[in-house]
């Protein structure tokens, strides 16, 4: 779990910095459809993103491929008969595509071309190790969209025999974690934004804020369930992990250069 903990502070969501490369092209052909050539280089390029999401190369799977891609050559000839290409939507989708495999292609090759060291992601990891902090805490919270709420919940746990639980399934607007009471797990409080982790931090174990936080979800009350020290997954173990957040950023940031050295009319 700490480990997973680790991985969510540092996610950065790059599933669009990974593209498929072409094999070199081939002048053989997998079938003719009505005289069209389906070259062996576009089956190829199927084959290969199929193993690469974990399917083994086998007769049986080219076998399906190569059917896939028949039926979508007859289907695409009829379309052409119809002149469903000169259709303004299909015109437009048909740009998108091919700018969004360019920017793919574009994305693959910035990867290639600037491999970050070791010396660079260790730095990161300690940076990521300083945010984290030396504590995790175990937290719950009722979200509610006012401030009057929040003041009234917190009016409400002050009497005898009132249940957090119960009040974060009944009152808290946290679809995520209203149902188990307002539970938010183990986390270090630089996963949260900074009003909430400064409460939290604030707060000893057991106790509840005695006024609302106001974050741009809403409005909180939270309650300290416990504290434990934090440990950090070896760097060997998310090395994988600080490579992704540093392209990540060196990406963004090359095309924010490009962005302003372009011409915008």
């Amino acid at each position: 779990m700490r480990l997973i903990k680790f991985l969510l502070l540092i996610s950065v969501g790059m599933s669009g910095l990974v593209a498929v490369s072409l094999q070199a092209q081939s002048t053989a052909a997998v079938a003719k459809v009505n005289g069209v050539v389906i070259p062996q280089a576009r089956l190829e390029f199927m084959v290969k993103a199929a193993v690469a999401q974990g399917q083994p190369d086998s007769p049986e799977m080219r076998n399906t491929l190569r059917e896939n891609l028949i039926a979508e050559e007859v289907i695409v000839q009829e379309a052409l008969k119809k002149g469903l290409d000169r259709n303004s939507d299909v015109i437009t989708q048909t740009e998108l595509a091919r700018q969004a495999i360019l920017v793919r292609a574009y994305q693959a090759d910035y990867i290639k071309n600037n491999a970050v060291s070791d010396d660079v992601l260790r730095r990161e990891y300690e940076t990521v190790k300083t945010q984290m902090g030396d504590k995790e805490y175990k937290a719950r919270h009722i979200l509610v969209e006012t401030e009057a709420e929040a003041k009234d919940i917190i009016a409400s746990l002050k009497k005898k025999g009132a249940s957090f639980e119960k009040l974060a399934k009944e009152k808290s607007i946290d679809v995520g974690s209203k149902n188990n009471g307002g539970e938010l797990g183990w986390s270090a409080a630089a996963a949260y934004v900074k009003p909430f982790a400064d409460a939290l931090q604030n707060l000893k174990k057991g106790n509840t804020t005695d006024k609302p936080v106001q974050t741009s979800f809403g409005w909180h009350v939270i309650r300290l369930e416990d504290i434990r020290p934090t440990v950090t997954p070896p760097f060997e173990e998310v090395k994988m992990n600080m490579q992704q957040r540093v392209l990540q950023r060196n990406f963004a940031a090359a095309v924010q250069d490009l962005r302003s050295k372009a011409k915008v009319e």
